[in-house]
Formats: structure tokens, C-alpha cells, sequence
């Protein structure tokens, strides 16, 4: 597989963007730009911001819907949903729908959750890390039974369905994007179950090295092939003004390729054009893809 890279489109409303969603903006002002250029269209799962809680702030699988039916050539994932923000046979169920509607086109991208007073604002039980990441290990076991089955059973430790149906079936079984970086027990979930890693880059190279380890390690010990996950990263990088601007990020990402990166999640922030769009596909994009052909 080759290089990919996605959009992380904000839709968080703030100072900055006048209090206007940036992914709506971005809807009417970058995207028709950029999306053509891109691999993957990405959505954060929160339900309110950072900075105060009156901040407009969208909600994720809404969002991904409506831009998937504006723009019906990319692929779609969430940044990452927090599982525990919906039962998981109601997730198994939006999933199936969302990749019906749009093709195949749908990534389910998903993590244990970090966001405790979100969590509980919104009257939700936050427990302790292995417990939710064992929630989240057997939710990902039900949605791929209710994709590919018509009436599935499943009981586990905390979760269990009789008989639960998510018709149509989907053609193409969505697959399943992990958001971890703990060493003990999400990167080892990942090496597990995940079709795709999405990771961020902090530390040193070595610890990227080993959390790669540690991944490739516990796909071996589960029968899998380590090459069958797709690492990604998320980049928090402003769009390049110059040349060197973009040498600068093209010699970056060139390093993170070969760290074992291959699929790149381009957070840049709040572009007020598409102006320098055209200059990070020509300088850094397309270079970066055409030496890791």
C-alpha cells in the first residue's frame, strides 16, 4: 500500500473562526478544493470545545454524514469516536447505514475514551482503562458480527446482543481505525483488532519505534500479519506559504514514512483559503507519494 493522506476538518466554532463551525466553512470554502487531492476526510467525537462550553461544536456522525453527501469520493473516519458515547449495537448500526449510504467509502474509527467530564456531564460511566478498553475490544467483536451476520448473538463481559440485525448488510465490511497509544493495553488491542493504528506523534523516534513493536508484537501473537494494519498519524501543521516551508514538511513526513507511517491525518487548523492548498499537494503530497510508490 502506498502513501494516503486525510483531512481533519475541525468542527469546533471559535474566537478564531467567529464562532462559525470551521467545518462548515471549510464546506463552502477549502474542501471543493482540497478533497480531490485527498484520501480520507476525518471528524472529531466530542460534544462540546476546549475553551467553553457555549462554543458551537458538532456533533461527529451528523457531521461525517452530511459531508459525505457532498462529497461522494473520499473516505470517511472519525477522530476518533469515544465508544462509550453510544451502545455498541447502535454504533454496529449507524456504521452499516453510514457505509451503505456512501458507497463503502467508511472507516469506523474508535478509542476507549479519554474525556471524563465530558463523560459524565452527559451522565455516562467513565471506568478505569482496561475496563474500557475491554469494552471496546468487545464492541468492535459486535459490529463486525452484525455486518456480516443476520441475526447475531454475542454475550461478553459487558456487553451482549440476541438476535441483533443492522440490515442491509453492508457490501464492504467498514474497517475498523483504533486510536491508542497506551503501551499496556491499547496498542496491544491494536495489534489485535485494528485494521488501522491512528497514533500521535509525541516522543522521541524511539518511542514511536517501539509502540510500532509493540503493535506488530501482539498482531503475531493473535495469527495476524503485521503489515495488515495500516499505521497513521495525525499532523498538526499549518498549510506551507513557501518553499522551504514545504521542504520543511515534506522532510518531515519523509522521516515519519520511515518510521512505518503510510497514511498521514493533516490537521490544518483553520485555512482562511484554499490558496496554498495547491502547494502542499504539489510539494509535499505528491513528491512524498511518488518516492513510496
Amino acid at each position: 500500500m502506498g502513501i494516503r493522506f486525510g483531512w481533519l476538518s475541525p468542527v469546533i466554532g471559535n474566537s478564531g473562526s467567529d464562532y462559525r463551525p470551521i467545518a462548515m466553512y471549510q464546506q463552502d470554502h477549502i474542501l471543493p478544493t482540497a478533497l480531490p487531492h485527498f484520501d480520507s476526510l476525518w471528524i472529531a467525537d466530542h460534544f462540546y470545545g476546549f475553551d467553553a462550553k457555549t462554543d458551537p461544536f458538532l456533533e461527529g456522525w451528523t457531521t461525517l454524514t452530511w459531508l459525505a453527501a457532498k462529497f461522494p469520493n473520499v473516505m470517511l473516519c472519525h477522530h476518533v469516536l469515544g465508544h462509550g458515547y453510544r451502545p455498541p449495537a447502535l454504533t454496529a448500526k449507524m456504521a452499516a447505514t453510514l457505509q451503505t449510504l456512501s458507497g463503502g467509502r467508511f472507516i469506523l474509527g474508535i478509542g476507549a475514551g479519554w474525556r471524563e467530564k465530558e463523560y459524565l456531564a452527559y451522565g455516562y460511566d467513565f471506568p478505569k482503562p482496561s475496563v474500557r478498553f475491554g469494552q471496546l475490544e468487545e464492541l468492535i467483536q459486535i459490529c463486525r458480527l452484525m455486518w456480516t451476520e443476520p441475526e447475531p448473538n454475542f454475550r461478553g463481559k459487558y456487553f451482549s446482543i440476541e438476535g441483533a440485525s443492522a440490515p442491509p448488510l453492508p457490501e464492504v465490511v467498514p474497517p475498523v481505525c483504533i486510536g491508542a497509544s497506551g503501551e499496556q493495553i491499547g496498542l496491544p488491542l491494536v495489534g489485535r483488532q485494528a485494521d488501522m493504528w491512528n497514533g500521535f506523534p509525541k516522543g522521541s523516534d524511539d518511542d514511536w519505534r517501539r509502540k510500532v513493536d509493540i503493535v506488530h508484537t501482539a498482531a503475531v501473537g493473535a495469527g495476524r500479519r503485521p503489515s495488515d494494519i495500516e499505521i497513521s498519524q495525525t499532523i498538526e501543521h499549518a498549510l506551507p506559504e513557501s518553499d522551504a516551508e514545504s521542504a520543511e514538511l515534506l522532510e518531515l513526513l519523509a522521516r515519519k514514512v520511515e518510521l512505518g507511517v503510510r497514511h498521514f491525518v493533516m490537521d490544518f487548523g483553520h485555512p482562511k483559503t484554499p490558496e496554498h492548498v495547491g502547494r502542499f499537494v504539489e510539494q509535499v503530497m505528491q513528491p512524498l507519494k511518488a518516492a513510496n510508490a
